[in-house]
């Protein structure tokens, strides 16, 4: 107890005065919005890291590679060739010259000036607004269920504070508070992981020994999983079976490819000053995702060759089903109580970062997304400011409702969940806004219409794990889903996101261009 009191309120007096440091220099809508488009490519890349990687990464995904095992490596691949180079080279260049240019300070803003659509600012602000909260409370569902395990603390209390602790500082500093934090809980993440992961791959035995012994546990996966597809802990699923499904287009793609479309990660493009600094950004992003991700992804399949020769069993029934308890339950079994408290410091870290910048955006979407295009035009900054905090307050109360009624094992799906329908609904109108002068408000509309309604239906009628939580589908048609084998495994986005670029092209070639004017301004710095 020692330890985690000294460690948690060191950690916690550093972020209060970081916090206190982003509220003395913030003095503008743009400094609240969007620091001031002056922030280091380090800080950038750090941040942007820490917002990308939180507990649904080391606690909801670390837990899903102990079910799954290595094959949940290649979404540190994904993270790395899409969440980084592309996203950074091919998106965020040009996210930031335009959004300079038409004084974007949230992305919703930035696809609405862009093609002269308030319904479409203000449509992308209401999705972020009705469905970032559920991504929210699995970042932390992750860290409460960590102490509910560690201090068996009941789940409810730990959450209640948790989330309490994090949207204090949020609403205090604006993006600079939650950027200079973020910077210090990547660091955090950074140092603990690594350590982690090399006590990990000692305990096993070393890296060719931990290896080893993980494929030798193939025969003990759980008969259920074999059925499904499931061919050993360093093995990918078979081919075209549900579980190879389910572990591609869902846990690695979903991911993978919707974070193009995350809101809250987007906006960091629009807060630096050039291009040299995005590109400065890029291998420090790089690393953090790799020592996080990466590590994390190993540890979670490790765990089943530690848990073995300790219990002889695997971890997923010493969690009694549970997966969101894995990563817990290892560190508090095999590791020293200081260390325990130092990850719990770690998670703490990853859920500050990732919810501040949720509720940011959250906030950010509520005043300057739907209520100032309808109510606020004209108004002071002082107004608007008081209504993102606002905004933040709202967010506050739905995650903690939200989080409450969840059920278990859900960190990784809710997470999947969030970027998937992000990037139905997004990417196409973000690609052609930022590269297809003739891209039009109609396509624009249609596009993100689409891609948000088809990805929706696809989970509550088609995707069982969704269809069968929700149960719309049984009430309706007395099934989990309305298809078999594979399309009740395929992911949403995967059925949604070609046919939003399809309709997004069509619609713009037979429908009214966006004013000249509007487009020589939005590409004057491109």
């Amino acid at each position: 107890m020692f330890y985690l009191i000294t460690f948690t309120l060191t950690y916690l007096a550093i972020t209060v005065y970081l916090s206190y440091l982003g509220y003395r220099r913030t003095t503008s809508v743009s400094d609240y919005m969007l620091a001031g488009r002056q922030v280091h490519p380090v800080t950038m890349g750090l941040s942007y890291g820490a917002t990308y990687i939180s507990t649904s990464a080391i606690i909801g995904f670390g837990g899903v590679s102990a079910l799954y095992g290595f094959s949940l490596s290649w979404l540190t691949v994904l993270n790395i060739m899409i969440g980084i180079w592309v996203a950074f080279v091919i998106f965020g260049k040009r996210t930031r010259k335009m959004g300079k240019a038409l004084d974007a300070h949230t992305f919703p803003e930035l696809l609405g000036r862009r093609y002269e659509s308030r319904f479409v600012q203000g449509f992308s602000g209401l999705v972020i607004l009705i469905f970032m909260p559920i991504y929210a409370a699995a970042v932390l569902i992750g860290i409460s269920r960590f102490i509910e395990v560690y201090l068996n603390i009941p789940f409810s209390t730990v959450y209640l504070a948790f989330l309490l602790i994090t949207a204090c500082y949020v609403i205090w500093g604006g993006l600079k508070g939650v950027l200079y934090t973020s910077v210090f809980q990547g660091i955090i993440m950074i140092v603990v992981m690594v350590a982690l992961g090399i006590y990990t791959y000692h305990a096993a035995g070393g890296i060719v020994s931990a290896h080893k012994a993980l494929t030798e546990l193939t025969p003990f996966v759980p008969q259920y999983l074999k059925e499904a597809g499931h061919r050993g802990f360093t093995s990918m699923p078979a081919a075209a079976s549900p579980l190879w499904w389910y572990v591609i287009t869902t846990m690695i793609m979903g991911v993978g490819i919707g974070v193009i479309g995350q809101p809250q990660l987007n906006v960091r493009f629009m807060t630096l000053k050039s291009d040299r600094e995005i590109n400065r950004s890029i291998p420090f992003t790089a690393i953090f995702i790799l020592l996080t991700t990466g590590i994390a992804f190993a540890v979670g399949a490790l765990t089943n060759v530690i848990f073995y020769d300790t219990y002889t069993q695997l971890p997923i029934k010493a969690v009694q089903g549970n997966i969101d308890k894995i990563i817990p339950f290892y560190i508090d079994r095999f590791y020293p109580q200081w260390f325990v408290a130092l990850f719990l410091v770690t998670l703490m870290s990853a859920a500050m970062s990732a919810n501040s910048s949720q509720f940011h955006a959250l906030g950010t979407s509520l005043s300057r997304d739907i209520f100032e295009q309808a109510l606020l035009r004209g108004k002071s900054v002082a107004e608007i400011t008081i209504v993102t905090r606002v905004g933040i307050v709202f967010s506050i109360f739905s995650t903690l409702f939200i989080g409450l009624i969840l059920p278990e094992s859900v960190v990784a799906v809710a997470t999947a969940f969030f970027f998937s329908l992000c990037g139905a609904t997004f990417i196409p109108a973000y690609f052609f806004g930022l590269y297809w002068k003739k891209g039009t408000k109609a396509a624009a509309k249609a596009s993100i219409l689409c891609g948000f309604f088809i990805s929706l239906f696809w989970m509550l009628f088609f995707h069982e794990q969704e269809s069968q939580a929700f149960g719309l589908c049984r009430f309706f048609f007395r099934s989990n889903t309305l298809a078999g084998h594979p399309w009740n495994m395929i992911d949403p986005q995967i059925m949604a996101l070609p046919i939003s670029f399809i309709v997004f092209v069509v619609v713009s070639l037979v429908t009214r261009p966006v004013r000249e004017e509007t487009i020589s301004n939005a590409f004057r710095h491109i």
